[in-house]
């Protein structure tokens, strides 16, 4: 939206070609998330506190939880809300990627809005039923990776790429559906199983989302493409300014969500931030590296697989608890060392993600 003014204004001044830059409009675009997320906080926090929406508390969960019960939940839609509107102020809207991204974004938001309510006004910790919550994300899942399919305008679109290895590329063809719709889903639900602590799961997608836009920035430019052997995404570029929305607005949500939490992000945050984070790493075709600086995700999603594989075949538990943040407390870690420990691995993990560039 700003995009279009600056270009009306620089035929006044020349001055405003530098918001044709995408390196400083990624930068306004997270002040700009942040200073929305900072500003609107409070009061959507006493918002969700009069309508009563504190997060039930699940009976079979860690004792040390049940304090928590009250606490407002469906902050989430603070991301949300902060994420959209930097994008649009900032983001070249004629890009087919960015509408994309925040479709993604807007719908799993959304699935996660009605499962937040059903829990509220039914005060069931398990609001929506899996199989409606998934048919859902399976929806609007398919329908990205059907479009991105649809639309893609380069040999690159519809390729795999293997990173550190320059030569090894697969051509997908209709599999970037499915591709997509893998990605998409399964990072939805990798980073809901993973907001179980106090700022456990935002920090990492701040991170995770900040280093996208880092490869983002590199597909979308001709040069730095080729330089560093990355597959070259014509238009990927713009992406790099809604990763950043993701990492300001993240940031903002963190102030109040950090612990002792004021407020919950909800499923409407997490499995919107998830689905956003694992639809940009397709489009930047970065599937694979988004598995390595997102590992903890990973971790905390294949704990549970695991667990309840044990238990059904064996009758046993790995874990004290699943997901594996949970085993940690049971085992008499205190949550912030938790929490703190687990962001640690993470800029670890994203560290080695970010090494991918170069090491080809």
């Amino acid at each position: 939206m700003l995009l279009e003014l600056a270009r009306w204004l620089q035929g006044l001044e020349n001055f405003f070609s530098v918001f044709g830059y995408i390196t400083l409009r990624a930068i306004l675009g997270a002040l700009t998330s942040l200073a929305l997320a900072l500003l609107l906080g409070p009061a959507l926090i006493r918002r969700l506190a009069l309508i009563k929406g504190g997060q039930p508390i699940r009976s079979d969960g860690p004792q040390s939880h049940f304090s928590k019960a009250g606490t407002p939940t469906m902050g989430g839609a603070l991301i949300l809300l902060a994420v959209t509107l930097s994008t649009l102020l900032w983001a070249d809207l004629r890009n087919r990627y960015v509408w994309v991204v925040l479709a993604v974004l807007v719908a799993f938001g959304a699935i996660g809005w009605l499962d937040d309510w059903i829990k509220l006004a039914k005060r069931d910790p398990n609001g929506l039923r899996s199989r409606t919550k998934y048919a859902l994300q399976s929806v609007f899942g398919l329908a990205a990776g059907v479009f991105l399919f649809l639309s893609a305008d380069a040999p690159s679109n519809t390729q795999f790429f293997l990173p550190l290895l320059k030569d090894a590329v697969f051509p997908l063809g209709a599999g970037l559906i499915a591709i997509a719709y893998f990605w998409i889903v399964g990072f939805s639900n990798a980073v809901n199983l993973t907001d179980g602590l106090d700022g456990l799961a935002i920090m990492p997608s701040v991170l995770v989302a900040g280093a996208l836009g880092v490869f983002a920035y590199a597909s979308g430019h001709a040069e730095f493409s080729v330089y560093l052997q990355i597959p070259q995404v014509p238009g990927a570029g713009e992406l790099a300014i809604f990763c950043a929305a993701i990492a300001g607005a993240g940031l903002g949500f963190l102030w109040f969500n950090t612990y002792p939490a004021q407020v919950f992000m909800g499923d409407i945050g997490a499995l919107a931030l998830g689905a956003a984070i694992g639809c940009v790493a397709v489009i930047v075709r970065q599937e694979l590296v988004l598995v390595v600086m997102g590992g903890i995700f990973v971790i905390e999603t294949l704990s549970v697989m695991a667990q309840v594989a044990s238990f059904k075949l064996t009758g046993k538990r790995i874990f004290r608890m699943a997901p594996i943040h949970h085993h940690f407390e049971l085992k008499g870690w205190p949550e912030p060392r938790v929490i703190v420990r687990f962001w640690i691995i993470t800029v670890v993990l994203v560290l080695v993600g970010l090494a991918t560039l170069k090491v080809r």
